[in-house]
């Protein structure tokens, strides 16, 4: 990834150079206890021993930078021939399951073809993710102006079914002029990430709540809360307070990347037992 490629060369040629830099200084000290005051010969001497230790900085450097970015090359590349082999089978498959829906009768039957469509959409809602992760390393990702309510409705819409379920309230207090200006697909999946959370963290027949109160947007629900000593932790990649829940704790990590990308100041108020409230100080992003 051309960032991260970039990002490595540079802290190792700061490095190099303060070490260079340093080794002047050294060599300086050397020569005046020597007692050489030429200055000319001095600075010459100077610039030998730098040229001489960036030749054998290269020669010794070369090869890891070779193999460190062939090989990250070769798992760009992979990854993503991978992921366009992974959308055919999925398409082919829910091409073949609407044509057998059209001439099944049996209930049963349409229920199980029903539930390998709710599959294969969720691999392509994966596959989507994983596509949008992988351009958003290699390229930079534009960003639209959107209506905060139309959006956050969609995120809702995605999990219908999960709250119908639960048997959980979900109320939305927006006003539909406010607009914000980000990426799009990432603001999404982070408050598809919260609202997720606020489901799976809840209590039966609870509510999630989402509003919008002096440029900051609020995720609130009346689930198991968090312990207050694991909150400067939530963040962390890999961390669940739980860890019989499934999943790998990526959720919140994600979201604080996407709130640091775009001066999103993101806080969490929760009290065991009684609430989560998450806020998103969306002020930055506002249009």
């Amino acid at each position: 990834m051309k960032t991260k490629k970039s990002d490595f060369i540079l802290s190792h040629f700061i490095l190099v150079f303060f070490i260079v830099l340093i080794s002047l200084f050294i060599q300086s000290l050397l020569i005046e206890n020597f007692d050489i005051h030429n200055i000319i010969n001095t600075f010459v001497l100077n610039i030998i021993i730098a040229l001489f230790f960036l030749s054998i900085y290269k020669v010794f450097s070369k090869s890891l930078f070779t193999n460190i970015f062939e090989t990250e090359k070769n798992l760009d590349n992979k990854i993503k021939k991978t992921l366009h082999e992974l959308n055919t089978p999925v398409a082919t498959i829910l091409l073949n399951t609407n044509m057998l829906k059209k001439t099944t009768i049996d209930e049963k039957s349409l229920n199980k073809l029903s539930r390998i469509e709710q599959s294969c959409a969720k691999l392509l809602e994966l596959y989507d993710d994983m596509e949008y992760s992988i351009k958003k390393e290699i390229e930079k990702i534009d960003t639209t102006t959107f209506s905060l309510k139309k959006t956050i409705l969609e995120v809702k819409d995605n999990y219908n079914d999960l709250l119908n379920k639960s048997n959980l309230s979900f109320y939305i207090d927006i006003d539909e002029k406010i607009t914000i200006k980000t990426d799009k697909k990432g603001f999404i999946q982070a408050i598809s990430n919260l609202v997720s959370n606020a489901i799976k963290y809840n209590k039966p027949s609870g509510f999630i709540k989402i509003y919008f109160k002096n440029n900051t947007l609020y995720i609130e629900d009346n689930g198991v809360g968090i312990d207050p000593k694991n909150l400067f932790l939530v963040f962390d990649s890999f961390y669940q307070e739980n860890i019989q829940n499934r999943g790998f704790g990526l959720g919140l990590s994600m979201v604080k990347d996407f709130c640091d990308n775009n001066k999103i100041s993101i806080n969490i108020n929760s009290k065991e037992q009684k609430y989560t409230i998450v806020s998103l100080d969306i002020q930055n992003i506002m249009v």
